[in-house]
């Protein structure tokens, strides 16, 4: 049942940044050849643009941390004893989730205090930008407690035939 609703996530969540970032260059580039072909371009495609990258930034990046991807120092839990190691993973795992906690709380206080600003060319609540933080906070908690348990015991991440996180992090 979890491996079903860890599978659903991760799709879900793949599907979401995949449609955010097609519309995304879509928009973009619609902008970029009316700008050219005609001279004027769309009002509020910047602003539109600016924050699905947004959203797509928080969502991607618990699939990221998933995987592997952000940048690290494991120098000195590679450098000591696998008992040793394991505690000092479970101290990035305990301090991640605090870090996370803290972040949705604060991030959400945030959203709500900006309920009623409004972007300048869609008019549309600048908490629904906002937004993005607690939820990609979330997502990414959601994210590190499904390979914690891993991470903990071998310093694994999840694995993937379509994503590999040492190929992405040298590039």
């Amino acid at each position: 049942m979890l491996d079903r609703i860890e599978r659903t996530l991760v799709a879900g969540n793949r599907w979401l940044l995949i449609v955010l970032l097609l519309a995304m260059a879509c928009i973009v580039f619609a902008n970029v050849v009316l700008r050219y072909t005609t001279g004027d371009s769309i009002v509020w495609a910047e602003e539109v643009a600016r924050h699905m990258m947004i959203w797509v930034t928080f969502l991607g990046a618990g699939l990221v941390l998933r995987f592997g991807g952000h940048v690290a120092i494991d120098n000195l839990h590679r450098s000591v004893s696998t008992r040793s190691a394991q505690y000092i993973r479970g101290f990035v795992v305990i301090s991640l989730v605090v870090f996370f906690a803290v972040m949705t709380v604060t991030s959400s206080q945030y959203v709500y205090a900006t309920r009623f600003q409004t972007t300048a060319a869609t008019d549309i609540p600048i908490s629904y930008i906002y937004g993005a933080m607690p939820v990609g906070f979330v997502l990414m908690l959601i994210h590190l407690l499904f390979i914690a348990k891993g991470y903990i015991q071998s310093g694994s991440f999840a694995e993937s035939d379509e994503m590999d996180a040492d190929a992405a992090a040298s590039i």
